[in-house]
This record gives structure tokens, C-alpha cells and sequence, in this order.
């Protein structure tokens, strides 16, 4: 057995995908910034995705750059959004979020990946009726999961669900209320540690053993994709 990578070359496997994630987050602040404006306090969608940036430890200057390349102050480049609907193995359904400068490049790599693994890609609305678009606002295990459940019904939250391999809280709420809740819980004193408006599958799909390598590999294909900013499927995967 190999003693594995050496430091130096985890720590650069380690720069490349935070790399990765910066330019798939630098994406979503330009996005929401043409749209609704470079003012992080009036436009909730640039708010969600600064706050991803934070988290995410992405320099404020890498923030401010991106911002200001949207609304005209540098110059920059436009993204057009496109979404993909297709099937993994065993069929799981996948819908792919992406963000890109060459849609032919993205629906070349997109399908590559569907292909290499054995699924194959769907028509729009194959799988999205699969799908709820909803809020979700998360806290690490070992959060106060009674004060929250309690913050979370008074301000108007649909669900509360606490996950039991890490104790994960999670605030659901509808698109709509989403900022309202989240601002309200903030003030509450419960700022989550994450949170966003996603997709999650109304029910999951198990996925057999021999299936287990092939889905893992196509999701993760597709996330390693530029771009790509979000990958949503309903496998549901073995522990472990």
C-alpha cells in the first residue's frame, strides 16, 4: 500500500477545489447582482450568495470584484443559467443547475459526464416535477434544537428536521418567506450556518450496490465542472 500524497500535494488538491469553489460562488454574485443590483441590503438573492462567499472564506476583495463587474463598474463577463434534466443509473433522477459564458461547451461536458456513467440526459420537465424548490436554513449538531424549533414556528417556518447521523438542524420555509424568516431568526439570535434557497427531492430513490459507484461518480463529475453550481438528485445512497 502507497503512503498516499504527500503534503505539498494535498495541500495543492486542496487549493484547486477552493479555487473551484470560488469561481462557481464568483459566478452566482454576478448573477444576482445584474439582476437585482451591486446593494447586498436590497437584493435578498446577492445577500444569499455573499454570505455562501463568507462562508466559504473567499477574500472580501474576490466579493467586491465580482459585484462591481456585474453592475458595469469593471468589466466583465455575462452568464447565461441552463438547467439539465436527465437520469443516473438505476433511475436516479439528476437535475443540473449551471452558470456558463459557452453554452456548447457545458452542454458538451454535461452530456459527457451523463454518458461516461451510464445515465443519460431528459427532456425539460423529465425529472423537475420530481423536485420542490424551498428555503433552507441549517444549523450544526449541537444547536439549541428547542430554542430554534420554537424561533422557527413563531416566525412562520413550513418545517423543522433534524437529521440523526450529525444532529443537523434544518429550518425549512417556502422560496417566498425565506429572507423574512431567515431575518427574523437572525434576530433571534439564531444565525444559521448555512443557508439557501435549493431543490430537494419530494422521495428519494434507493440505490442498489452495484449501482452505488456509477451514481457517486456521475454526481460528483458533475459538480467538478466549472460550470456547474448546483447538482440535485434523489439517490438515496448507503451510509458509509
Amino acid at each position: 500500500m502507497g503512503r498516499g500524497p504527500s503534503i505539498a500535494g494535498r495541500k495543492n488538491a486542496q487549493d484547486a477545489k477552493r479555487g473551484q469553489v470560488f469561481t462557481k460562488l464568483v459566478r452566482e454574485i454576478m448573477v444576482a447582482a445584474r439582476a437585482g443590483g451591486g446593494d447586498v441590503n436590497g437584493n435578498a438573492s446577492l445577500r444569499t450568495a455573499v454570505d455562501k462567499a463568507i462562508a466559504a472564506s473567499m477574500p472580501k476583495d474576490n466579493i467586491e470584484r465580482a459585484i462591481k463587474k456585474a453592475t458595469g463598474e469593471l468589466e466583465g463577463v455575462t452568464y447565461e443559467a441552463l438547467h439539465f434534466e436527465g437520469y443516473a443509473p438505476g433511475g436516479v433522477a439528476v437535475l443540473v443547475e449551471c452558470l456558463t459564458d459557452n453554452r456548447q461547451r457545458t452542454i458538451s461536458d454535461v452530456r459527457h459526464a451523463f454518458t461516461k456513467f451510464g445515465g443519460n440526459l431528459g427532456t425539460d420537465g423529465s425529472v423537475a416535477y420530481l423536485f420542490k424548490k424551498i428555503g433552507v436554513l441549517s444549523y450544526a449538531g449541537g444547536a439549541d434544537e428547542e430554542k430554534i424549533t420554537d424561533a422557527a414556528i413563531e416566525v412562520g417556518a413550513e418545517d423543522v428536521k433534524v437529521w440523526p447521523e450529525d444532529g443537523q438542524i434544518d429550518v425549512i420555509t417556502t422560496p417566498e418567506s425565506f429572507e423574512p424568516v431567515r431575518e427574523a431568526m437572525e434576530k433571534a439570535g439564531l444565525k444559521p450556518d448555512h443557508a439557501e434557497v435549493t431543490m430537494r427531492a419530494e422521495l428519494d430513490v434507493p440505490v442498489a450496490a452495484d449501482q452505488v459507484e456509477a451514481v457517486q461518480g456521475l454526481l460528483a463529475r458533475l459538480d467538478e465542472l466549472d460550470d456547474v453550481q448546483n447538482v440535485h438528485s434523489n439517490a438515496d445512497l448507503p451510509a458509509g
